[in-house]
């Protein structure tokens, strides 16, 4: 893997509401393979939610992929490129999106790296700790995809196209 490619995976989320937690164990688990892979190009962030600060911490990496849990109409996960928004960025204390944080970057700090959203679909949101096995299941297929996208020359050097890569 080409190692001048500075990489951050970032996951947000709330473990306590079960699912919600999926990019935060997400995290977790691609740690242990990039340490297993002693890949120290490829660093790690998780948070309950993204904050306009996010937007200094991509200015100095590559390649970020935001990680969330989805709720969404998905088979299990997904990959796709975020892009800046267009126009003014709208912004509240509970809000900020990863194509709001790489609008910032962007403006702030004239960086563009090459961002992603991967969102894993989960099903149980309650307020207690724990996945559900639905959302387990999600997990270790997302992850298998995403070790197989950072080990992918072809991918990490590919110019950006606006499509989900999935």
């Amino acid at each position: 893997m080409p190692d001048d490619k500075q990489i951050l995976i970032y996951a947000y989320g709330n473990p306590g509401r079960q699912d919600d937690g999926l990019g935060n164990r997400f995290v977790e688990k691609i740690g242990e393979w990039i340490r297993k892979e002693n890949l120290p190009n490829i660093d790690r962030e998780s948070n309950y939610q993204l904050n306009i600060e996010d937007a200094e911490t991509i200015s100095g990496k590559d390649i970020v992929i935001f990680v969330d849990a989805s709720d969404e109409d998905i088979e299990d996960f997904r990959l796709s490129e975020v892009t800046p928004s267009e126009g003014r960025p709208e912004f509240t204390t509970h809000a900020a999106s990863p194509s709001f944080i790489l609008t910032l970057c962007r403006r702030l700090f004239n960086k563009y790296p090459r961002t992603y959203l991967l969102q894993i679909r989960g099903y149980k949101w309650e307020f207690m700790e724990g996945l559900s096995a639905g959302a387990e299941k999600n997990l270790a297929m997302a992850l298998d995809f995403i070790q197989k996208k950072l080990t992918d020359k072809m991918f990490l050097e590919e110019i950006p196209t606006g499509q989900n890569t999935r």
